[in-house]
């Protein structure tokens, strides 16, 4: 068994759709799972609607009807006879339209992933039919009846045994091109979540690990894993290989190309996570497996904008102890705010996060109920793996430090 995942970049276009096909046609007489993405910028139009119906603004129905003309548009492309794959699209589109005909509830995650999930749902309709139209052995599947999760609505947590369960049971025909979602889940009483954004390559590692596949590709619009963004980083060059623990270190500090938790269950079980260029599928892209040792790698570098840096000190200037500090982590776990980075002083401790202003600022105003807060807006963040000093002058030249560290092998740098 392979698991193949998809990203939206791949499938933005019903070229990028004729591709993917073509890719999985070498796969012939091999099981497959072919995990999709929302295609293109599907994920950030439901947003965009999500948000318009949450605040009871106008608008929504222009939205939608953007979000149906993008799709009818791929498939009049990709279909001879588009009947089955427009009804079974269109039948998506009027359940999304039913969920906000309704007034939302107040529990604003809960809605969220009831509504963004609709993307991947229309992407693998579209991308099975099409693969069908190519006489491949396609078995749709919907994810949700076999990855289960808690409620952890948006950054859902996975129930691994029942999931292992549901997953042997339903990915077993052999010669099988099994189409599914990323991203998405559902609960045990079947209400749908997700497993955090950009979750599609999770989604991948954890079919992986439960049916102990040969292998995860993920194809990209990169050549591979690369030392550095291209498009703000022009220098930047593929790495051919690297071990578990460095993709995990590079996914923790905000790399792109690979989604946080999808290392660890690969790693579990030594599968090999393959990052191979969708454009150029007979490059081998960047291998991920466990490497005895070290291997000299290039000076990596990694931005994280739209920053916001918070410092908090106790109103009489005592020290920063250690209920100080399990107060304010009780606080960044009740908002579910991820900590980038974090550095004290005697009477300081400050931490950098992303902005995410629908919870940044509840939390800063539960903290001023106890402490001083001073904040800043607008930063950014940059780890250096592996750096130098010319890689750190090129990166801090001309630039405002706000905030720095540095250990043996990770440099990192909050700039203005």
């Amino acid at each position: 068994m392979k698991i193949f995942k998809f990203g939206g970049a791949s499938v933005k276009d019903a070229e990028g759709v004729m591709n993917l096909a073509e890719i999985v046609r070498k796969e012939s007489g091999q099981s497959v799972i072919v995990v999709v993405s929302a295609m293109g910028k599907t994920t950030n139009a439901i947003e965009a609607i999500f948000n318009t119906w949450f605040k009871s603004m106008p608008g929504i129905a222009e939205k939608i009807e953007q979000l149906k003309e993008f799709h009818l548009n791929i498939i009049k492309e990709l279909f001879t006879d588009d009947k089955i794959a427009t009804e079974k699209f269109t039948a998506l589109l009027k359940e999304l339209e039913k969920n906000v005909s309704c007034k939302p509830s107040m529990d604003r995650d809960f809605e969220y992933d009831k509504l963004v999930s609709y993307g991947e749902l229309f992407s693998t309709v579209i991308v099975s039919e099409y693969l069908k139209t190519q006489g491949m052995p396609v078995v749709y599947t919907d994810i949700r009846e076999i990855i289960k999760t808690d409620a952890t609505f948006r950054e859902a947590k996975v129930e691994w045994d029942i999931t292992s369960a549901l997953a042997k049971n339903v990915f077993h025909e052999q010669n099988s091109i099994y189409v599914t979602q990323g991203f998405i889940g559902s609960t045990m009483s079947n209400l749908t979540t997700t497993l955090g954004r950009e979750g599609s390559d999770y989604t991948a590692a954890i079919l992986a690990y439960v049916l102990d596949a040969n292998s995860v590709t993920i194809w990209k619009d990169v050549p591979g894993i690369l030392n550095a963004d291209p498009r703000w980083y022009k220098e930047a060059q593929k790495i051919d290989e690297i071990s578990y623990m460095e993709a995990i270190e590079l996914a923790y500090y905000g790399a792109q190309v690979i989604h946080p938790k999808t290392i660890k269950p690969l790693q579990n079980k030594s599968i090999v996570l393959h990052v191979r260029p969708f454009g150029a599928p007979d490059e081998k892209g960047t291998i991920i497996h466990e490497i005895p040792g070290n291997i000299e790698l290039p000076p990596i570098y990694i931005r994280k904008e739209n920053q916001v840096l918070i410092s908090v000190q106790p109103r009489d200037f005592s020290f920063i102890a250690e209920e100080n500090i399990s107060e304010i982590f009780a606080r960044l776990a009740k908002y579910r705010i991820k900590v980038n980075l974090m550095q004290n002083s005697a009477i300081s401790f400050s931490i950098v996060c992303d902005n995410d202003e629908s919870r940044i600022f509840y939390f800063i105003g539960e903290l001023k109920e106890k402490f001083q807060v001073k904040y800043n807006q607008k930063l950014e963040l940059y780890t250096i793996r592996h750096y130098n000093d010319d890689a750190m002058h090129k990166i801090t030249s001309g630039r405002e430090i706000i905030l720095q560290q540095k250990s043996r092998r990770t440099a990192r740098f909050v700039l203005r």
